[in-house]
């Protein structure tokens, strides 16, 4: 590294590297200003800080001397917040103070405690680990920190958000008072300034702004797509970009297993990274993508920081993320160390206003599109072949005997398509995707009425006038009847049908006229400027209902009885009419109440006397011939005979 001074060890290091140009946060912890102070730096993820406070904390290690002592009580310690970040920085820092004869442990949660716990009482120079194992080494007397001269807080924001304050404190709080503190963090929210301003002493404020070190390798990209087309808008961005190495980043666990199946059955190498996973199994994957055995990663917000990947120009956000700052972690892996990136975000309709807003808050200028189709990757896919180094090497004479057996065999053109085959072969096939203008519109995009019923429990069919008497409200431009399998013994209800038919179908509510609920079946009508593209998406899986919906070619099957739900507009009761009786006879058919047959004849009240001259009961009568028994006076019990023993 020619423009700034580092000692002579890590300069031949980062020769090797090929570091010719730092950084400008690698500038600033090396000026003057900042020597031998405690640094509080807010620079984007990929702006080069490893190597930054790696660079910074040498002199404090090194002094004036080329290498280091035999290695006893560790003399600096890096706090990460993941596992994946400690371990990028254990590799980073190894390879920069090689020469330097440097130790570097790391310490962190997944890996066998015992084995580190050896590690340290063999000596180590610089400690590496994650919150809660440095704390746990420390309290149990494993981990020395009584010579420490250095403390680096990484992403110290993210530890923060991860719950490890104390941890940090406690760490903190052990070390001696002599220390140099460094604290590098993506951004400075009110708690790092509180930490910052407790465990630091006169602290060198470091800034560097996205545009100057942070997102400017970057090239931000935002793709309409209908909600039904994510997955294959996913697809074609990853045929179209065809970069060595990819991240798609989902919000769930299950939206990443979903994803990577989805992506395995159609021949791309994939690998998944959830917090479910064990530490074992993360690491595999990311060695995986590490020596290209797989391209492409679906990963949740677990992998947004803390993963260094060779060779990663493209971020896809397959699900907007919650945040401005996860969008900009996630998109920090790719543009590191002053190479091109791509970071790509799919915005439903549904989703523009969200995705407005965090990209305004981000500060990030964003170029909106939509996705490239499949004849568009078909023309990619042959310029590409035509600039493969398959015709560019130098052809050996073992090649030569077989190129012309084959051309005494076949023909040129014969030859050829077999290539053109073989190489395509070798590609997953793009999908075929529905511009979303041409479907269902966003509500940002509609007017502030056009969906809204005349009056509560109806909906707008298209027409504003009134429906004659006796005639349903149709779609006045015709329409085309579809079956739905599912009715009012699966609890089948407008309130959720409407919305999946419009999903299903990617059209909005005002391609839909009338819904008929019958016992097994739904029928509905569709509009006929949208009912070709409707037959279309339906044939398309779904993963979120499995009902079958098919075309009725010749109309509505079902018979409309008084108990189907046809959202038809009644007829209306004339005024003058008399009200309708449930009870169709006239009025002096109908039984009397006393002449009603309750399976018994009824009773006579001639004879009877008034209740108020009713006789009173004669109670000796009633009981004249039952046996006597005699019994006790009231409240006295016969005594019991005692016997002897």
């Amino acid at each position: 590294m020619k423009s700034i001074s580092a000692s002579p060890p890590l300069a031949r290091a980062l020769a090797e590297r090929n570091y010719n140009d730092p950084t400008p946060v690698q500038k600033a912890v090396l000026a003057e200003d900042a020597a031998g102070r405690d640094l509080l730096v807010s620079a984007q993820t990929g702006s080069g800080k490893t190597v930054a406070y790696g660079l910074a904390i040498a002199a404090d290690l090194l002094g004036d001397a080329e290498r280091l002592q035999k290695a006893d009580a560790p003399l600096a310690l890096i706090v990460a917040p993941t596992r994946e970040l400690a371990l990028q920085v254990h590799r980073e820092l190894t390879w920069l103070y090689q020469h330097a004869g440097a130790r570097v442990v790391s310490c962190v949660g997944g890996m066998d405690p015992r084995q580190e716990m050896r590690a340290l009482e063999a000596g180590v120079h610089i400690v590496v680990g994650t919150p809660g194992r440095l704390c746990d080494h420390i309290r149990r007397k494993r981990l020395d920190i009584s010579e420490l001269k250095a403390i680096v807080l990484d992403e110290a924001d993210e530890m923060l958000d991860l719950g490890f304050r104390e941890d940090m404190e406690f760490i903190l709080e052990t070390t001696p008072d002599t220390r140099r503190t460094l604290l590098f963090s993506a951004t400075l929210p009110r708690g790092i300034a509180a930490l910052a301003k407790q465990y630091q002493q006169d602290a060198f404020r470091i800034e560097v702004t996205g545009g100057e070190g942070g997102h400017a390798d970057i090239e931000y990209r935002a793709i309409r797509v209908a909600p039904s087309d994510v997955e294959h808008a996913v697809v074609n961005t990853l045929r179209f970009y065809e970069s060595p190495t990819a991240i798609v980043f989902c919000n769930t666990r299950n939206a990443v297993n979903h994803l990577q199946a989805a992506l395995l059955e159609r021949g791309f190498s994939v690998v998944a990274l959830s917090g479910e996973m064990t530490q074992n199994e993360r690491t595999k994957a990311l060695q995986s993508l590490r020596d290209g055995r797989s391209r492409i990663c679906v990963a949740t917000d677990v992998a947004a920081r803390g993963i260094d990947l060779p060779n990663l120009g493209l971020v896809i956000h397959a699900d907007l993320p919650n945040d401005p700052e996860v969008l900009q972690h996630r998109s920090g892996r790719t543009g590191r160390a002053g190479k091109k990136g791509v970071s790509v975000l799919l915005v439903p309709p549904a989703r523009r206003r969200r995705a407005d807003l965090l990209l305004e808050i981000a500060d990030i200028d964003v170029i909106w599109g939509v996705a490239a189709t499949a004849d568009e990757i078909r023309t990619l896919d042959q310029q590409r072949m035509m600039q493969s180094t398959l015709f560019s090497e130098q052809a050996t004479d073992d090649d030569m005997v077989f190129a012309r057996a084959l051309l005494a065999e076949r023909s040129g053109e014969d030859i050829a398509t077999a290539l053109a085959r073989l190489y395509r072969s070798q590609l997953p096939a793009p999908e075929d995707i529905l511009d979303p203008g041409e479907g269902r519109r966003s509500r940002d995009d509609r007017g502030p009425k056009e969906d809204r019923g005349t009056r509560k429990g109806t909906r707008d069919r298209g027409d504003n006038d009134r429906a004659p008497k006796g005639k349903p409200r149709g779609l006045p431009e015709g329409s085309v009847w579809f079956r739905a399998a599912i009715g009012r013994r699966k609890n089948a209800e407008a309130r959720w049908l409407l919305p999946m038919i419009c999903r299903r179908g990617n059209i909005g509510k005002q391609d839909i006229g009338t819904i008929r609920i019958l016992d097994t079946t739904t029928e509905f009508e569709i509009s006929v400027h949208a009912a070709d593209e409707f037959a279309r998406q339906i044939k398309r899986p779904d993963k979120e209902d499995n009902i079958r919906i098919e075309a009725l070619p010749g109309g509505p099957q079902g018979e409309n009885t008084s108990a189907e739900r046809d959202f038809r507009k009644a007829p209306r009761r004339d005024s003058n009419e008399a009200p309708r009786r449930k009870d169709k006879r006239p009025f002096e058919e109908k039984p009397r109440f006393e002449e009603k047959s309750r399976g018994k004849e009824p009773r006579q009240f001639k004879d009877a006397p008034p209740p108020s001259k009713k006789p009173k009961r004669n109670k000796a009568a009633d009981t004249q011939g039952w046996p006597t028994v005699d019994k006790p006076a009231f409240g006295k019990k016969p005594k019991k005979k005692k016997h002897r023993h």
